[in-house]
């Protein structure tokens, strides 16, 4: 059986066993609370398993089948999709953790590469503007002066600057040294940088897993020699 179909049959104990507990319980603000916990969960697992998800296709397919409605796609057609995504998953379970990783991250930089605003840089690098500078920029020998926020691909927050930090530019990851040098004083920039540009097959011990893109918005505020 498709772990698809255990999950809905988990939700639907999940909703029996909400009725049971609750007979009392049949407001419009619980039905409410009840069918987006439900969503909220299938969500969360689907966002894990299948990232690049169509939502709405999702929403019609959920709806018109809750509904009893006829579907676009007939059954054979679905077990054949949900068969051969299956495989895939599988296959892929198989990969070495190198490969998964390397994978994750080019899926990563391409949607990154594609939102508007985004320009790519040397060594893959991509560079959003969030804020234009007039000032110098710096050499690669110089120190800056900078605030900067660093986040993994899933938004979580490895490191993070309370006050402005100064940093020799020769001793941060490559990323920053190739990217400071074409970002004048007083700009803000967001930078999606590339594993192979930060810390690659080694990572940084439980912070930053191997092959880890990294996303920083930084602040140059001021360099000097």
């Amino acid at each position: 059986m498709s772990r698809y179909l255990f999950l809905v049959l988990g939700l639907a104990i999940f909703v029996a066993d909400a009725s049971e507990q609750s007979p009392s319980k049949n407001t419009a603000t619980e039905a409410h609370d009840l069918a987006y916990s439900l969503g909220a969960s299938l969500g969360e697992r689907l966002r894990q398993e299948v990232p690049d998800l169509q939502i709405q296709a999702l929403i019609d397919g959920l709806k018109q089948a809750y509904q009893g409605k006829p579907l676009a796609l007939d059954n054979a057609r679905i077990e054949q999709i949900l068969t051969e995504h299956e495989a895939q998953n599988a296959a892929n379970a198989q990969l070495p953790q190198s490969e998964k990783a390397l994978a994750a991250e080019q899926q990563f930089l391409t949607r990154e590469n594609a939102a508007s605003g985004v320009r790519e840089l040397a060594n893959g690098i991509l560079l959003t503007e969030l804020a234009p500078g007039t000032g110098n920029k710096p050499l690669a020998s110089d120190e800056v002066q900078v605030k900067y926020v660093g986040r993994l691909p899933d938004g979580t927050v490895f490191d993070k600057s309370t006050q402005a930090r100064w940093f020799r530019l020769n001793s941060v990851i490559s990323g920053w040294n190739s990217a400071l040098q074409q970002m004048p004083v007083g700009a803000k920039w967001r930078l999606v940088i590339p594993s192979a540009q930060a810390y690659g097959a080694d990572g940084a011990g439980e912070l930053i897993p191997p092959y880890t893109p990294l996303v920083f918005e930084i602040e140059l505020l001021g360099t000097r020699h």
